[in-house]
């Protein structure tokens, strides 16, 4: 497992890194502040695809949801755990240059996986549960179309069909993966033990119920946020926006 720590702990900087020379030398007009911000979603938008990739693996290898266990569950927590953590040095960064990026419910969401998720998931389970963990994992599949989705924005090119096309696939991929998988995960539980899905609820210890519902909380809410966005987008077109392409802009959301 220390093998994994340690993977992490050289790819997630080193891809930073890798990235932010790459742009530096290929757009020589961006300032160090678009450098650092669109490293830092490119870096996002890796992990997402590897942790999406992740919890496919183990939920399709999982026939029992509760007791069948596969080794990609506590080596994948070890090593997207150097992600969260450099993570928030890379957004550190990014406030730095310019003083308005992601903001603090960003950096609890972090600091909650490394502090609450990591730790539950490697050391109370008792080995139980890796199809949930493998089902928590791919919460992630929305987030690169999200890195895109800014970049895109930071690029000036909001008002292209692009930019259109990558936020109805945000919205489907974050409603589906992220609020969705909940009553998904509940219906797989009651399928596999004969309990009606409207019921499964009352059979499930209440610290189950309650970690469940504070992590659907915050995704909801994010999700509103979402749909807000888009209506805002889509107001501003019908209204004449145009499709011209915007110098680049690196502080809006």
């Amino acid at each position: 497992m220390l093998t994994a720590l340690l993977c992490g702990a050289v790819m997630f900087p080193g891809l930073f890194f890798s990235f932010r020379k790459g742009l530096r030398d290929r757009f020589t007009h961006w300032s160090e502040a678009d450098v650092v911000c669109v490293s830092e979603r490119l870096v996002s938008a890796t992990h997402a695809s590897l942790a999406t990739a992740a919890g496919v693996t183990v939920v399709a290898s999982c026939n029992d949801v509760m007791t069948d266990s596969h080794w990609l569950v506590n080596w994948f927590a070890l090593f997207g755990a150097p992600y969260m953590a450099f993570d928030i040095f890379a957004m550190y960064l990014s406030h730095y240059h310019t003083q308005r990026v992601r903001g603090l419910d960003v950096v609890l969401h972090h600091l909650a996986l490394l502090l609450i998720f990591m730790p539950i998931t490697l050391f109370f389970r008792r080995g139980l549960g890796d199809f949930f963990i493998g089902c928590l994992f791919t919460t992630e599949f929305s987030t690169p179309f999200v890195s895109v989705g800014k970049i895109l924005i930071q690029l000036g090119l909001d008002d292209t069909r692009l930019h259109r096309i990558n936020g109805v696939i945000i919205l489907w991929s974050f409603f589906t993966c992220r609020i969705l998988l909940f009553p998904f995960m509940y219906w797989m539980y009651g399928r596999q033990f004969g309990v009606p899905l409207h019921r499964v609820a009352f059979h499930l210890p209440l610290h189950c119920n309650v970690g469940n519902l504070a992590i659907l909380a915050p995704q909801v809410y994010w999700f509103i946020l979402l749909l807000r966005k888009a209506k805002r987008l889509y107001l501003r077109q019908s209204r004449g926006g145009g499709g011209d392409e915007k110098p680049l802009r690196r502080n809006e959301k």
